[in-house]
């Protein structure tokens, strides 16, 4: 074992809540380092470009009072516009589809112009180099010795006396080897969560142009009928990138998805709809480093925020700090770094108490 391989607090999670933590640590003075999974930062922020701007096939808005996540887009530099909502909703049923006045289904937000990715992409930019380590799988947590942590990875070990969970509580069970060491009720509790966007699918539709705005159109629609079961307008800032989106259930998934997709897409908006110059379907059920197995099975989202997520485990030692664990914004951005906020508060007071205590 290297030296380097000793630090005060380990992240797992390279998403936007990791992230958050592992810069705060840093400015704090502690040694961190962040462990993720894939090969790529941002967890459930994803984006695809999409010149003169970007699509989000994850995390996409947030609201107003939610001011940590305005701060960040400030504090990085990075441009944000208003969501469209002018015009009327479509409704569609086993009857047809039915257009109602007004924008029923949105509500005032902010997108990031750049693509919501950027959020993840300029937090990195800006910490040490390998305090954010990619391709680096935890595969279990365990005491160690002097009441450090041990945690694993398919090619090192490593020392720390914090850790902050940054991904969902579900799927670090199903992924990391806790031992006996989580108390009963704790790991029943994560093996129930929800994953946030987990069991969805979500579909972007990119056109040369916005041609329901001129028709009218807010680009939001509620289907009874599917595949997608709520839409809305993606569209960039002056309607460029033009698009829409919507969600659908990741179980509908299939050979036949895309083509019902741009056949629904074309009874709701016209023949316009029919092709879209590029159709992206991001299923979050089949990211293996967001939703565990089963994941369609978790439906209970009252788990949300529970307060076992507001208190430390293993004597202390560990900190959750998904947006599943939030106690405010649950599922938001907004949600990713409170409770990332919440972790580095912990973190920071225990390792205090047990330098007092020492």
């Amino acid at each position: 074992m290297t030296e380097h391989d000793r630090h005060d607090v380990v992240v797992i999670g390279a998403g936007i809540a990791g992230l958050a933590a592992t810069a705060a640590l840093v400015a704090a003075g502690r040694d961190t380092v962040c462990l993720e999974a894939r090969g790529r930062v941002g967890g459930r922020l994803l984006s695809a470009a999409a010149p003169p701007g970007a699509l989000d096939l994850g995390a996409t808005w947030y609201w107003d009072g939610e001011p940590r996540v305005a701060d960040l887009a400030a504090r990085l530099g990075i441009a944000t516009f208003e969501q469209h909502l002018a015009g009327d909703t479509l409704v569609q049923d086993t009857a047809g589809v039915r257009r109602l006045p007004g924008n029923l289904l949105d509500a005032p937000a902010r997108r990031f112009t750049p693509g919501a990715d950027t959020l993840a992409h300029a937090l990195a930019a800006q910490l040490p180099t390998d305090a954010v380590r990619l391709d680096s799988p935890v595969t279990a947590i365990h005491p160690g010795e002097g009441g450090a942590l041990e945690v694993r990875t398919p090619t090192r070990v490593l020392h720390t006396d914090q850790v902050i969970v940054a991904v969902p509580p579900a799927l670090a069970l199903a992924n990391i080897d806790f031992g006996t060491h989580l108390s009963p009720g704790l790991v029943r509790l994560a093996r129930a969560t929800p994953v946030w966007m987990g069991a969805v699918a979500k579909v972007v539709a990119r056109y040369p142009s916005a041609f329901w705005r001129e028709a009218g159109l807010a680009g939001a629609a509620f289907s009874r009928t599917g595949p997608l079961q709520e839409l809305h307008d993606m569209s960039g800032p002056d309607a460029r990138p033009a698009a829409l989106f919507g969600f659908a259930a990741a179980q509908a998934l299939g050979p036949d998805f895309a083509p019902a997709v741009t056949a629904q897409l074309a009874q709701l908006f016209g023949p316009d709809a029919a092709e879209p110059e590029a159709l992206h379907i991001q299923d979050w059920s089949s990211e293996r480093w967001t939703a565990p197995p089963a994941v369609h099975q978790l439906a209970d989202y009252s788990l949300f925020g529970h307060p076992l997520y507001q208190q430390p485990a293993l004597d202390g030692r560990l900190h959750w700090a998904s947006t599943e664990t939030a106690a405010e914004h649950a599922g938001h951005i907004e949600g990713a770094l409170a409770a990332a906020e919440r972790a580095v508060a912990a973190s920071l007071t225990t390792e205090g108490a047990n330098s007092c205590s020492g």
